[in-house]
């Protein structure tokens, strides 16, 4: 983020999958600390519902790694452009889930640091790791820790798993 931050680029590519902070909260902060700037998401996951949250929130752009190197070109351009570019594949379950529910998307019930507490104990950090790397103390990650397990009516740990994979917090491979 410090690197988007000191050289202002006009598009920034934004992989999902990075560790510790991911892809979707690293965007979402670069945008807030750069609103002009454009971001292009690129994942391995055909994932409609997240591209549909991204793109209304913070990002310019969905595209799949397995798309061929023409269409980045394409998406970058697009998005300099000042369109928005989503690949084929995902962009047809956008359409057709929108005609299906026209409903506006679900509430995110996580607040930042719950997916950024989330995110590491689901990827095995121990409370006590999770607030040396944040930089917290280990009864503010407790706290966070079972307030989301009271919210979301979970018992067990693994439970917790569950809810960062259902919340597109971390990925499965």
């Amino acid at each position: 983020m410090r690197t988007a931050f000191e050289s202002k680029p006009d598009v920034a590519i934004v992989d999902l999958g990075m560790p510790l902070l991911n892809g979707a909260d690293a965007g979402q902060e670069v945008k807030k600390l750069l609103p002009q700037i454009k971001l292009l998401i690129v994942t391995m996951y055909e994932d409609y519902e997240l591209a549909a949250h991204a793109l209304k929130h913070w990002a310019s752009g969905f595209l799949l790694k397995k798309s061929e190197g023409t269409e980045l070109i394409e998406a970058i351009r697009e998005i300099l452009k000042g369109n928005s570019y989503v690949t084929p594949r995902v962009a047809q379950r956008l359409v057709e889930n929108s005609i299906r529910d026209p409903r506006p998307e679900r509430v995110q019930h996580l607040t930042l640091r719950q997916r950024e507490i989330l995110q590491l104990l689901a990827e095995g950090w121990t409370m006590k790791e999770v607030a040396s790397i944040l930089h917290v103390a280990t009864r503010t990650v407790a706290f966070h820790k079972y307030r989301i397990m009271e919210e979301f009516g979970l018992k067990r740990n693994s439970e917790l798993v569950k809810l960062a994979i259902r919340e597109r917090i971390i990925a499965v491979s």
